[in-house]
């Protein structure tokens, strides 16, 4: 027989002031005792899980096949990842030994609009002008854009992120191809574009946009054999994961300038910096602060999630996974090593 669900205890790490907020709003009924921890779950502080029923982790704690037993041993039976991305923790390691969770989708739009957002202030580069006028320097000059009305976007991956993002970018009259492992011709007659290769996608596109999940297949698919392919001076926007791009080959385009512009909500190496201060340290990435050097280039720090709307549903979803888990019903956003996820 399950336990009630009052007794369920729950071990929260790397959480935020937003996600502590979030979270026991939706928990006012006390369903389930929350411990929050302001760190990363890591092998030095793993001991803290002990006693928990299940754990909720963020995208930055690695949970490998020594961490998966030593909170096996621990007593925890579920790990609910309060993301979609879930190559952070072992899946192998995991079967049959300790249940996983994930959000699949928290809100397409958010990731969409900030795909877009990125866009058109590298265009129309309203990050120099904003600075340039707070200094009353009214000069055009180094500012000019283009329409987007009217050129190409290649938008890799369609699942939900990709089909929002794909309506808003027809909203500006722009051509748009699509490329997909599982295309979905309906849609794309429906929404006016065509499903294509990779390498015409590179060459044809003035802007691209990476909304893919990573695999074997698509890890560093933007390297320096497939940027030579595309348009030079061409745009490029990653809201996916920071790994479908080599950044070393990256820069040397940005360098050549056969890549005119590139905005980054994610970066390959994220895990050790995104979404913490650091700004009284001297950044130790030799490569992302050389990023941070071009007028060009934005990076956000995996910030496309972060709307009001999406930490509700992200709130939402990690505690009715929780309870459906504890409840003995089906597991809908269950990952697993050989489920097909």
């Amino acid at each position: 027989m399950m336990e009630p669900m009052s007794t369920v205890k729950v071990a929260f790490f790397d959480a935020k002031p937003y996600d502590i907020e979030s979270f026991n709003e939706l928990n006012r009924d006390q369903r389930f005792t929350i411990k929050y921890f302001k760190f990363h779950l890591t092998p030095d502080n793993v001991v803290l899980a002990q006693g928990y029923d299940a754990v909720i982790i963020f995208v930055n704690d690695t949970v490998d096949a020594e961490m998966i037993m030593k909170l096996k041993e621990y007593g925890v039976k579920l790990i609910a990842l309060r993301s979609a991305g879930f190559n952070n923790v072992d899946l192998k390691a995991a079967l049959n030994n300790i249940s996983v969770v994930r959000v699949p989708a928290y809100s397409p739009h958010a990731i969409a609009e900030h795909t877009v957002a990125l866009m058109l202030t590298l265009n129309r580069k309203v990050h120099r002008a904003y600075f340039r006028t707070r200094d009353t320097n009214f000069a055009l000059n180094g500012l000019l854009g283009f329409d987007m009305y009217g050129k190409t976007a290649g938008v890799i991956g369609t699942g939900r992120i990709g089909k929002v993002l794909v309506g808003i970018l027809r909203g500006f009259g722009m051509e748009v191809l699509l490329n997909d492992m599982y295309p979905d011709e309906a849609f794309a007659a429906e929404t006016g574009c065509r499903y294509t290769t990779l390498e015409e996608v590179y060459r044809a596109s003035d802007i691209i946009s990476l909304n893919c999940p990573l695999t074997r297949e698509t890890e560093y698919m933007i390297n320096s054999s497939t940027i030579a392919m595309m348009k030079k001076g061409v745009m490029l926007i990653n809201t996916g994961r920071g790994k479908l791009i080599r950044t070393a080959d990256l820069i040397e385009g940005l360098k050549s300038g056969q890549i005119g512009s590139a905005g980054l909500d994610v970066y390959e190496e994220e895990s050790q910096f995104f979404f913490e201060d650091l700004s009284d340290r001297v950044l130790a990435d030799d490569v992302l602060a050389r990023l941070l050097t071009f007028n060009n280039v934005i990076i956000t720090s995996h910030q496309g999630f972060f709307t009001r709307e999406a930490i509700r549903n992200i709130a939402e979803t990690t505690l009715k996974n929780i309870d459906d888990f504890f409840a003995g019903r089906k597991l809908v956003n269950e990952v697993c090593f050989n489920c097909g996820n």
